[in-house]
């Protein structure tokens, strides 16, 4: 247990994370010294050190640490791609903690309305967010993107409430102690990690049983993943279908839209804000970073849109938005796959996800912490998805981003529409095409 408001001086290990950034900014808007370390620079490190954080790149070494650090914080990444090193910060007599800690820390004084799911937590979480910020709630938010209306991925409330996204990978969200629990939807999801559905649902079951009795569980009470989980519910449950769109007109279209709306409602709704002002406030909702994130046009009049679609079920809810937004236009989606564990064990999911391109455009695996397997690749995914599509199928697998634009600036017509995919650096592709 560490007493945040008695730390003077914090390092991030990997600072330029979306997590990690977001609690920087946090002890930053408290006038506290932050430095961190990480591999490269980014858009995310550039804002930070424009905050008054002291940062350095390249390897990452225990050396680099100031030595009047009062509190180390490291990235999850660390735990699986650099294990030694994260050793030699245990041995430092400097305290130290993993964001997921440091996120249970600030959510043990708070009221915390933790965003759970497989899909939408981000996008919910921010309408979450904007919902009780435009009803002067003051809530302090963390979310895993960057809020457009904001232009953070941190909001310093002077309120009691707390608006976190809760991430399930290797169990990090149970350091949260959430009042108010959203599971959006359950499904397969990070199997370099858990065994099965069983295991991602034991960690769900977990964290249903730490919601007080006088919190909230916001669910699919019959969804099939979800139900074995609310068996050991303290908490009432709260079915957010049963929320009213009524007079509701988002900006985001798709149906996967709407149901993350219709929490946000049965999160207002719990805690007694007027729905009048909450359809007020979700019209308005201007969307966050890389989520359904329109970018451009190019010279030649293609619109170009980016997102962080990273498994089957969110590859197919964008696509199907984008077909809804663009019902008669060319869509042609650029897709990074991440991850080798996620494009093997989800192979057959990615096949059929691609239905609502008119051309899928594959690019190398985008590997983050995972060593290369030979045993997958992209040209893989993208005969399958041709074999699956038929004649004319519109697929073609590239080796490298220059390929990729190189193919874009060539082809791409007025009135087509780009759309760059995944949870990597694809969305650099977009950025380049329109410049």
């Amino acid at each position: 247990m560490i007493d945040f408001a008695k730390i003077r001086s914090v390092h991030f290990i990997g600072v330029g994370g979306i997590g990690t950034s977001a609690i920087a900014r946090m002890f930053l808007s408290e006038s506290k010294k932050v430095s961190g370390s990480d591999r490269a620079p980014s858009e995310i490190t550039d804002e930070l050190m424009k905050l008054g954080a002291e940062i350095v790149f390249g390897e990452q070494t225990v050396g680099e640490i100031p030595e009047r650090t009062d509190l180390i914080i490291y990235t999850a990444a660390i735990e699986v791609a650099e294990p030694a090193f994260l050793e030699e910060i245990k041995k430092l007599s400097i305290p130290s903690c993993s964001y997921s800690e440091a996120l249970g820390e600030i959510s043990r004084d708070k009221t915390t309305i933790a965003i759970a799911g497989t899909h939408g937590k981000t996008t919910t979480t921010g309408m979450v967010a904007t919902v009780l910020i435009d009803v002067g709630l003051q809530p302090t938010v963390i979310v895993g993107s960057v809020l457009t209306r904001e232009h953070s991925n941190f909001v310093a409330g002077t309120g009691d409430l707390f608006v976190v996204e809760a991430d399930e990978y290797r169990r990090s969200f149970l350091s949260l102690r959430p009042k108010i629990l959203v599971i959006n939807n359950l499904d397969l999801d990070h199997l370099d990690y858990f065994k099965d559905m069983a295991d991602i649902q034991s960690a769900y079951a977990s964290l249903v049983a730490k919601v007080p009795k006088d919190g909230v569980i916001i669910t699919d009470p019959s969804h099939p993943h979800i139900a074995p989980v609310l068996a050991g519910a303290h908490a009432p449950i709260l079915d957010y279908r049963s929320e009213s769109v009524d007079g509701l007109k988002l900006p985001l279209p798709g149906a996967h839209n709407i149901l993350n709306a219709q929490v946000a409602l049965a999160v207002g709704r719990f805690l007694g804000v007027p729905r009048e002002r909450m359809v007020s406030a979700l019209t308005g909702f201007q969307g966050t970073w890389r989520r359904f994130e329109f970018l451009g046009e190019t010279s030649s009049g293609a619109l170009v849109y980016d997102d962080y679609a990273h498994n089957p079920q969110k590859v197919k809810a964008l696509l199907s938005g984008l077909r809804e937004k663009f019902p008669t236009q060319k869509i042609r989606a650029v897709f990074q796959p991440h991850l080798y564990s996620r494009t093997k064990t989800l192979f057959d999911g990615f096949v059929n996800a691609f239905g609502g391109a008119d051309e899928v455009i594959f690019i190398p695996i985008f590997p983050a912490r995972e060593a290369l397997d030979p045993s997958i690749s992209s040209d893989m995914l993208a005969l399958a998805v041709e074999k699956a599509r038929g004649k004319d199928s519109g697929v073609t697998s590239l080796h490298s981003f220059e390929e990729a634009e190189h193919y874009l600036k060539e082809n791409v017509k007025k009135g087509d529409v780009v759309v760059t995919v995944g949870a990597g650096d694809v969305y650099k592709i977009a950025k380049n095409i329109l410049n």
